[in-house]
């Protein structure tokens, strides 16, 4: 890991299309600005955690298996 010091209004650039600048630094939170197109997500990691949770878990369910579904759209079909 790469470990850099910067002060309020410093920047950091990752490649030539993402920056990062120090917004603010307040006690033990520091504010930063990033810049990045539009194909780049930027997520805090705790987010980006809990989405990688959810689409586990989504995978993990099973769907109706198709003679189930046939059951369902035949008796949806009966009650109309």
């Amino acid at each position: 890991m790469l470990v850099l010091a910067r002060k309020k209004n410093e920047r950091i650039l990752i490649g030539d299309q993402i920056e990062i600048s120090v917004i603010e630094v307040k006690g033990d939170q520091v504010k930063l600005g990033i810049k990045a197109p539009r194909n780049v997500s930027v997520y805090r990691h705790e987010v980006y955690e809990a989405i990688q949770q959810e689409n586990r878990e989504a995978a993990s369910r099973s769907a109706p298996s198709l003679p189930d579904f046939a059951a369902f759209q035949h008796s949806e079909t009966e009650e109309s």
